[in-house]
């Protein structure tokens, strides 16, 4: 529901699963903690990083399909390397 906050007093999107396009060429999908100090923080985090294997898109419609294949439970992810950030749930299914 757009406008809901997952929990008050933090950021609309704190507890949502997300999908991250990086500029290093990596897609990570992981659950939204909050952005502190020029780092973006994820919990149960699955990373694509283009190479080999299944495409983004693959990638992606897996997620969708099976839910997040968590490969850390905790990333932090430099803010200035976050090209683009939506609510898995915006992805096409």
């Amino acid at each position: 529901m757009p406008g809901h906050v997952f929990h008050p007093g933090h950021a609309e999107l704190h507890g949502v699963t997300v999908v991250l396009d990086t500029s290093d060429g990596r897609t990570i999908v992981g659950r939204y903690h909050d952005t502190e100090n020029g780092v973006v923080r994820l919990h149960d985090v699955a990373v694509h990083v283009g190479v080999g294997g299944v495409s983004r898109e693959e990638f992606l419609q897996r997620t969708l399909k099976f839910g997040v294949r968590t490969e850390h439970k905790f990333l932090p992810v430099p803010a200035e390397t976050v090209t683009a950030m939506r609510p898995l749930n915006e992805i096409g299914g």
